[in-house]
């Protein structure tokens, strides 16, 4: 991170990124001076409640982060800057958002945890838009003008007051992964796993394993659990219970509860309970030594696709048993009532025989199996999902198994999931079907 003591005597001319958290509470104008270079601009966690109409002088601004800030209205000067594409303003308080203030180029926007009532119908005229992220706002609806967003892959609008899914959502060509938990339109009664309680005391916290947005997953010896048939060495994920980029937690929670067992999912081993702060946790089985990342997280240039190190290879035989093993956990989790939404290579871990885990469940909806028109569509968004997942896999596969014959119809396979029409796309259940006569 930059100072703004540097910036002022002129020690970053020539900048492409600049990063200031230092309690600003107006836009610092000697930012200007670097107009001619900076790509990045990120001015989180200020106090800023507005930009000056000179923000426009940023040609060159391509990312700009302002979340943690005290905006209560979007910036209508952002629209002004001609190649801005990434915009972030999470834990804002912003209520209101212009008609034309969104940037025509925007692909990716971030308006997580503000109070939005309502969507420009403009948004509509962003047809570069690939990522919006709309969770715990206050929306009734979406408008009907972003049925025009065909770009549109990857769309969180859990934690809202929406009432109605509009009909367009489901026929958006390249959308993927859908997160609508937490809202009235999504109310319905469903059965839950009877997960075992386990009480705090019973558990021993070791070293942490990962921290996520929803949670704290630590390793913990479990000092009671032959009176269960478990193990002793367990994870446990202690929920922050705040609103995420994803939804609200206990959404996360509840799912994981409903998934139920099945060979490529963590398995849930029982809820926390007696928890000395009033916390939501899970106990799980820890995974076993030589798991690792199946991919790493979109980049800022991938925007919705995963990336892969330098060099990534996958076998035929490891490709095939990672897509069957994904495939059979989403359709599980579909009959279960259960889209996942983010399904993807950084949330499954793969170890050395090509056995995948699928976990991470921060963007899962439960939904009404018996709404079957529903049910089917939004299955439908996951398969293309899973058609990107498995093209990942493709693009990565070993130069020598490139010419066998089950090559072609991994290709075609992956085309079906990806049709541009969700109704022409297949159920998991048959793309399990498939890859187990390829396999």
């Amino acid at each position: 991170m930059q100072t703004l003591s540097q910036l002022k005597a002129g020690e970053l001319i020539g900048a492409k990124r600049l990063k200031l958290s230092c309690d600003l509470t107006e836009f610092p104008i000697e930012i200007l001076i670097l107009a001619d270079t900076l790509e990045i601009l990120d001015l989180t966690g200020n106090r800023l409640s507005n930009l000056p109409e000179e923000f426009a002088q940023l040609t060159n601004l391509k990312i700009a982060f302002f979340s943690e800030n005290d905006f209560t209205e979007f910036p209508t000067v952002l629209a002004k800057c001609p190649k801005l594409e990434m915009i972030g303003f999470k834990a804002c308080q912003i209520r209101h958002i212009a008609e034309d203030a969104i940037p025509l180029n925007t692909r990716w926007l971030i308006l997580t945890n503000n109070q939005i009532t309502e969507l420009p119908t403009s948004i509509g005229k962003c047809t570069r838009m690939q990522k919006l992220m709309l969770a715990g706002n206050k929306l009734t609806q979406l408008p009907e003008e972003m049925a025009a967003c065909q770009n549109l892959e990857l769309l969180r609008i859990s934690a809202n007051e929406i009432t109605q899914l509009p009909e367009w959502l489901f026929s958006l060509p390249r959308l993927s992964w859908l997160a609508i938990s937490g809202n009235p339109c999504n109310q319905h009664d469903y059965q839950m796993e009877n997960l075992e309680e386990i009480p705090w005391p019973e558990l021993v916290l070791e070293d942490v394993l990962g921290e996520g947005a929803s949670g704290v997953i630590s390793r913990a010896h479990w000092q009671n659990p032959t009176a269960h048939d478990a193990p002793a060495q367990v994870a446990v994920k202690v929920f922050k219970g705040e609103v995420t980029s994803d939804g609200l937690p206990e959404d996360e929670m509840q799912a994981c509860m409903a998934a139920g067992s099945h060979p490529n999912l963590v398995q849930v081993l029982g809820k926390i309970a007696q928890h000395p702060a009033q916390k939501q946790g899970l106990v799980l089985e820890l995974i076993p030594a030589g798991y690792r990342n199946l991919g790493g997280s979109p980049s800022f240039a991938s925007c919705t696709r995963d990336v892969y190190p330098e060099g990534t290879v996958f076998t035929l035989q490891d490709t095939l048993s990672i897509a069957e093993g994904i495939a059979s956990a989403a359709a599980h989790l579909h009959a279960r009532g259960i889209m996942h939404g983010d399904l993807y290579a950084h949330n499954t871990l793969v170890d050395g025989s090509g056995h995948a885990l699928f976990g991470d469940f921060g963007a899962a909806t439960l939904y009404d199996k018996s709404d079957a028109q529903k049910a089917t569509a939004l299955e439908k968004i996951e398969v293309r999902a899973f058609g990107c997942l498995l093209e990942d896999l493709l693009d990565h596969l070993a130069p020598e198994d490139a010419n066998q014959n089950v090559v072609a119809e991994l290709l075609q396979l992956k085309q079906t999931c990806m049709h541009l029409s969700p109704t022409h796309r297949p159920y998991f259940a048959a793309v399990v079907e498939q890859l187990e006569k390829l396999r």
